[in-house]
């Protein structure tokens, strides 16, 4: 994994990106709600479900536009701290959010308790220019959080596929 995520481009990891939201766009369309998203079953969540939520597709968006974007400019440091700050929230927020398993954690709640830890790893790494090191951890990061995390909200079941695709059943 170490020299899978040491050789990705970044504007591949963009493209990743922009491919699963198509991907999600696509199935929508499929499905044939797209048009009617069910936003009512956002009504009553609590506050957490919120705040991770907004900031999870906050940090998603500007991660892609990192991803796409030069390196090392005053934009992408701005920018990147912005994006630290929400993923940071988007981490710290999921551990007050339970119930795919009742009212304990689920193994997904050990990514968050990673990026809590070693964001601030490749927030260092960044200060002290160590560009390879800060590259990784935030492709990691992201490729985690973003990708593979996010995904698996769409499963069946789970609150943005009812959102989006399946409305009140399950």
């Amino acid at each position: 994994m170490k020299s899978f995520v040491r050789n990705i481009h970044p504007q591949i990891i963009a493209l990743i990106g922009a491919a699963a939201f198509f991907l999600l766009l696509i199935l929508a369309l499929v499905k044939g709600n797209l048009s009617s998203p069910h936003f009512q079953n956002l009504i009553g969540q609590p506050i957490q479900v919120y705040v991770h939520l907004v900031a999870a597709l906050l940090t998603f968006g500007l991660g892609l536009v990192l991803f796409a974007a030069p390196k090392g400019n005053f934009p992408h440091r701005a920018l990147g701290w912005v994006w630290s700050g929400l993923m940071l929230t988007v981490a710290a927020s999921s551990l007050w959010i339970t119930g795919l398993n009742g009212k304990t954690y689920s193994p997904i709640h050990l990514l968050s308790a990673w990026v809590l830890v070693i964001l601030p790893v490749a927030l260092v790494a960044a200060r002290r220019h160590r560009v390879d090191i800060h590259s990784r951890i935030m492709t990691g990061v992201f490729l985690g959080a973003m990708i593979l995390a996010g995904g698996f909200t769409f499963f069946p079941g789970r609150l943005l596929w009812r959102v989006l695709f399946a409305g009140s059943e399950g």
